[in-house]
């Protein structure tokens, strides 16, 4: 076959939009599902009032009782697993009581916990009453607790709304929203930490860099990586920083962790005077402690994004820029 016959092959023959009949009859079973369930709900707190045991029943006997949950208030199930391990991991009282932790399971030692899967947290939805009862106490009471205003974005803590749970249709509209707009808001420039990072530093007039150590790209070409920020500049290195916040866990932590051990004996060699510091932050490196162990090793000091620890990092520009 000619590469024009190739060619016209693929525009002919063109399916356009690729789909298994067989799969979608099988899915839009499970929409309806959802759908049906949803609708049951709410003629359920339409006769007989908004009541916590309604949606107790609801995940203890619905087979997609947490996903009829998670679409109606638009959590997704990623951000509750986070919010699980941070239950889990937080030493925050009115939380674990809220969410009744202590009859969970037995204590987890911190440096152990990993993140549940979805089949685990769905054993534990059926088999532990005082789990099912958390979770519906999440979702109604939980935008009341300090910790998580605090803890949780804005975005996602509107979503623990219980105008959401009663079905009104204003609550119904802000879930649509959110849906449609979770991706435009996760790519926006300005909820990336680096953008806070680079905002304080033109707050402090502190001039700097990203991309490329010079004598690191002649030399080491193969070994170097970009760098998020390069203090005062890439000719002159001082401070080289480098961010890592992290909400999910994977086994790519490890390989980070260990590129950035490589990284520093670089940097050693070539830039001696400069030093090197990271932000590390984010419930994903919580609950890995060996690859964030081997991470912290690879700078000379580390920061997270806590109100405190930034205003330690600016103490460290000031102290360490020439």
């Amino acid at each position: 076959m000619t590469t024009e016959q190739k060619y016209q092959t693929v525009l002919n023959k063109n399916t356009f939009y690729f789909y298994n009949p067989v799969f979608q009859e099988k899915y839009e079973s499970y929409i309806n599902s959802l759908n049906e369930t949803l609708l049951v709900l709410k003629n359920q707190v339409e006769t007989q009032g908004l009541k916590k045991q309604l949606f107790e029943d609801l995940l203890s006997e619905k087979e997609n009782g947490l996903r009829a949950l998670l679409a109606l208030t638009g959590f997704a199930n990623e951000s509750l697993k986070r919010l699980i391990t941070v239950v889990r991991v937080a030493e925050n009282k009115e939380l674990a009581k809220l969410l009744l932790k202590d009859k969970w399971e037995e204590a987890e030692k911190i440096e152990a916990i990993k993140e549940w899967s979805d089949s685990r947290i769905e054993s534990m939805i059926k088999n532990n009453p005082y789990f099912r009862k958390g979770l519906v106490n999440l979702f109604f009471e939980g935008s009341t607790v300090p910790f998580l205003t605090q803890t949780l974005p804005l975005f996602e803590l509107k979503k623990l709304s219980i105008s959401k749970l009663k079905f009104e249709v204003p609550a119904m509209i802000d879930t649509l929203i959110r849906y449609k707009e979770k991706g435009s808001y996760s790519g926006q420039a300005e909820n990336n930490p680096e953008f806070l990072l680079k905002s304080i530093l033109k707050e402090m007039k502190i001039p700097f860099e990203h991309g490329d150590l010079e004598e690191l790209f002649k030399h080491k070409f193969d070994e170097k990586r970009t760098m998020d920020f390069i203090l005062p500049s890439k000719a002159n290195p001082q401070i080289i920083i480098e961010s890592s916040f992290l909400v999910t866990t994977s086994s790519g932590q490890g390989d980070k962790s260990k590129t950035e051990g490589n990284i520093k004996k670089l940097i050693a060699e070539y830039y001696p005077n400069a030093k090197f510091i990271g932000f590390v932050d984010g419930i994903g490196w919580y609950v890995r402690p060996g690859d964030l162990k081997r991470m912290v090793i690879a700078f000379d000091d580390v920061f997270t994004f806590h109100k405190d620890e930034l205003e330690r990092f600016k103490n460290y520009i000031k102290k360490n820029l020439k």
